[in-house]
Formats: structure tokens, sequence, C-alpha cells
């Protein structure tokens, strides 16, 4: 079963204590999330109702609160916990995300580093 729509949320900024280096863990870092919810959102559009729909103001506060208290080695572990939280909100929906760290630690390197994770996205048929 396909689901052709999804709620995308970009630019969400979060501090957090994640990072090989101890120093990365004690004074923590920036990073940045996008995030997809797919489902069918026809009800939602037809009705005008938050409840038909995900409420992403939910997701946002509570991925805020979660960053605060996240400390971790590797920004792998800290996708899961994000798509942890998700779930917990949202149920098992399909699921794709984007966790960039802002500033990687590595000499001479200014660009960013991300990963992409995702959960029953294939299998809702999803395009990649």
């Amino acid at each position: 079963m396909t689901h052709p729509d999804w709620i995308h949320v970009q630019g969400l900024r979060l501090w957090a204590h994640v990072g090989v280096l101890e120093l990365e863990r004690a004074q923590g870092q920036w990073f940045e999330l996008e995030f997809w919810l797919a489902g069918d959102l026809a009800e939602a559009a037809r009705s005008d109702r938050l409840a038909a729909s995900f409420d992403y103001a939910l997701a946002i506060t509570a991925l805020q609160r979660q960053a605060r208290q996240v400390v971790c080695l590797t920004i792998e572990h800290y996708s899961e916990l994000v798509l942890d939280c998700l779930e917990t909100l949202y149920g098992l929906i399909p699921l794709r995300l984007d966790l960039a760290k802002c500033q990687a630690p590595v000499p001479g390197f200014g660009g960013r580093v991300a990963v992409r994770r995702q959960r029953r996205w294939h299998e809702a048929g999803l395009p990649c």
C-alpha cells in the first residue's frame, strides 16, 4: 500500500551533545534535522481537521526537548533516537529523516556531515 502524501519539515535546528570527541559531548553542537511523515492526507485536506493529519508542532516540540537530553557518540545513534521519538508520536508510519552535524570537527573541512535514515519508506513504495 503506498502513501503518496507526506508532511515534510525542514530546517529544524537542534542543540545536542553528540560526538566521538569528548569535547563535542561536553559542550554540545548544532544539528539540523529534516524529516518526512508519510500517510494519507486526503481526509485532512477535505475536512480541514488537524486530527486527520500529523500535527508537526508536536514533533518539533518533542524533538527539541529530546535534543536537550541526548548524549551519545554517533549521529547514527542520534538519528535512531529521533526515529523512535517520531514513532512514539505517530505510530508505525513510513518515516524518513536527514540529520546533519552543522560543523564536523575535522581539520580543514567546513562542510556538513549527514545521515539519511528511514523506516517503512521503501515498503510503502515511496520514492527515494
